[in-house]
């Protein structure tokens, strides 16, 4: 009788302990994804950034699709090559290696994206000064008071369009900037819409 107490005590500890090993894919499935969100809003996939909710909601939606998508696949594979393996822990297992191969996706990704992202930062940056230069040098009393309220959109990785608020509405400083050119070459834009109306899409500051 105490054996048998005994080897039912053992079963129960050995599914318990199986289950422990499978319970950990998703309290890792959470910290992996806000540790992507991060990492994507820092080191973006495509573009100079991702704002951290859109970067959350991608990376879950990425993470969650490979578990679902890859995890049962891998699962199986895994009890093929394991078949003393319960089929939660397996596909905690292969769910796990899902995550951990999209992390080293977003990281690679970014990484290669991230000499674009640097250059195109640099290049507003050339721009912006460029700007205040030219209207310092060029610009009426109103836009030189006004110029740290200019916007500027991006028409291309080396062309800007800045704007400086004029005294009227529709009746902005705009200027094109091509800083493919050291230094950067400013020209005024006849058409003195701002950015907001001349692109709907806006631009950044």
């Amino acid at each position: 009788m105490n054996a048998a107490a005994g080897g039912e005590r053992r079963q129960v500890l050995t599914r318990l302990r199986w289950r422990m090993r499978g319970a950990w894919l998703w309290p890792l499935f959470v910290v992996i994804t806000a540790l992507e969100a991060l990492l994507l809003h820092w080191l973006p996939l495509a573009g100079e950034g991702t704002a951290f909710i859109p970067a959350l909601l991608l990376a879950g939606t990425l993470n969650l699709m490979g578990v679902a998508l890859l995890g049962g696949l891998g699962g199986a594979a895994l009890r093929r090559a394991r078949p003393d393996l319960p089929k939660v822990v397996a596909d905690n297992y292969a769910g796990t290696i899902v995550l951990a191969l999209l992390a080293a996706t977003f990281v690679a990704v970014g990484l290669v994206h991230h000499p674009e992202v640097t250059a195109q930062r640099e290049a507003f940056s050339r721009q912006s000064q460029a700007v205040r230069l030219w209207v310092q040098a060029h610009g009426d009393a109103f836009a030189r008071a006004h110029v740290d309220r200019a916007d500027t959109v991006a028409l291309d990785s080396e062309l800007f369009r800045t704007c400086v608020p004029g005294p009227r509405p529709r009746r902005s400083l705009c200027l094109m900037v091509d800083t493919s050119k050291s230094p950067p070459i400013v020209r005024r834009d006849p058409n003195r819409e701002s950015n907001s109306s001349f692109n709907p899409r806006g631009g950044f500051r």
